[in-house]
């Protein structure tokens, strides 16, 4: 079993916020509920984005890309992706649409899984993952 890392200040994670960190090979989403810290995957189960460039309600993350939701308490999906029309799609060349139609079915069809968990230990000032 790996041991606790130092991956953060307390102090530097407000209530309501959220920060990617670098755990080794894994990227780490921490989020701060109610002066609780909480560490899942940084990545989306839908299409890999980035969750900490997302929108955090509550205990609740929101994907930037497709709109995948996630409780950050426990890593479980709460919403899958959502596939709509972008801004501006009907600006787009018309040989692009075929494309982008494919594209968006193609991506419509990918599952939504869960994002991995980790432990949390908060020492003083200094917050610990275990990948």
């Amino acid at each position: 079993m790996s041991e606790f890392v130092e991956v953060a200040r307390l102090s530097d994670l407000a209530a309501g916020t959220m920060r990617a960190v670098a755990v080794g090979d894994a990227d780490v989403l921490l989020a701060n509920v109610d002066g609780r810290i909480h560490a899942i995957s940084n990545r989306c189960g839908h299409m890999n984005a980035p969750l900490a460039e997302g929108v955090i309600t509550g205990a609740v993350v929101q994907c930037p890309f497709h709109g995948a939701r996630f409780d950050v308490t426990t890593g479980q999906k709460v919403g899958d992706a959502v596939i709509a029309k972008p801004p501006g799609i009907e600006k787009a060349p018309p040989e692009m649409m075929p494309f982008l139609a494919k594209a968006g079915q193609m991506t419509a069809k990918i599952a939504t899984k869960h994002c991995v968990r980790y432990e949390v230990v908060i020492e003083g000032d200094i917050v610990k993952v275990r990948v």
